[in-house]
């Protein structure tokens, strides 16, 4: 099977469009959404609507912070909550029809595909929205998803950027930044972490969008990166007209 792995779309459709045409190109049979649909970008409900078709058609979607932020905005008191993440998620939340809230509002946190376990953030607490972003972290994670019958790989979205942590010889987990389209042999017997980096707001200087792809019949996963039209994401933010920041068209501009 090859599984592609979207995350942190971020309201971005043209990113999300992009990614969605490689995948299928590239022979994707199913397909898992790892939160933070929404936030940031100019075209929630799109999003959502894609998201609720592949969610009918059989596919995994799961939650993300800015998802439960668009269903019950934050205020600058509320933990993980910024000012910036209050006003983007006050905006998504009025962009929304009750049903696709609903849909935001009852997403699971993990999900378990085979042998892998898909989460936002840390399989260790999802809900506390940790950020897998050093070798400590991912073993933290990896351990408390190991202990679930079956799981010997995760997935993790949150951090925009991709990286795989594995176990090698020794008891730490060893830490490798992919190259983008060349495939990493992941053999099954083996322990290991991926973040799959960001559909809709890549945060390593390079605007392109972000997934990946795992083939489990041959066990390997591929870290891709895909061009999109970021003028045409950053316009539609734009044309909010101040109700989205500016400097959220900026960030995709620039990768940052």
């Amino acid at each position: 099977m090859k599984l592609a792995l979207l995350s942190d779309i971020h309201s971005n459709r043209q990113a999300l469009d992009a990614c969605l045409h490689h995948a299928r190109t590239q022979g994707a049979e199913h397909f898992a959404l790892l939160g933070d649909l929404v936030g940031y970008g100019a075209d929630p409900a799109y999003v959502i609507e894609q998201a609720m078709n592949l969610a009918a058609a059989g596919h995994t979607v799961i939650g993300g912070n800015h998802d439960a932020f668009a269903v019950q905005p934050p205020t600058g008191a509320d933990k993980g909550a910024t000012s910036v993440a209050a006003q983007g998620a006050s905006w998504t939340h009025e962009q929304l029809s009750p049903a696709q809230r609903h849909f935001l509002g009852h997403l699971p946190l993990t999900a378990q595909v085979g042998g892998v376990l898909l989460v936002h953030a840390s399989a260790d607490a999802p809900e506390n929205w940790r950020y897998v972003d050093n070798e400590i972290v991912a073993a933290e994670c990896l351990e408390a998803a190991t202990q679930r019958p079956g799981v010997q790989h995760v997935f993790c979205g949150h951090v925009h950027h991709q990286t795989l942590y594995y176990r090698g010889a020794g008891r730490g987990l060893m830490r490798f930044t992919p190259m983008a389209g060349v495939p990493v042999p992941v053999p099954p017997h083996r322990q290991w972490v991926a973040t799959v980096g960001s559909v809709g707001q890549p945060r390593d200087g390079d605007p392109r969008a972000m997934y990946a792809l795992l083939d489990t019949d041959h066990w390997h996963l591929r870290f891709e990166r895909v061009p999109y039209a970021v003028g045409e994401a950053a316009a539609a933010i734009l044309a909010t007209r101040g109700a989205l920041p500016a400097s959220f068209a900026h960030r995709l501009e620039v990768g940052r």
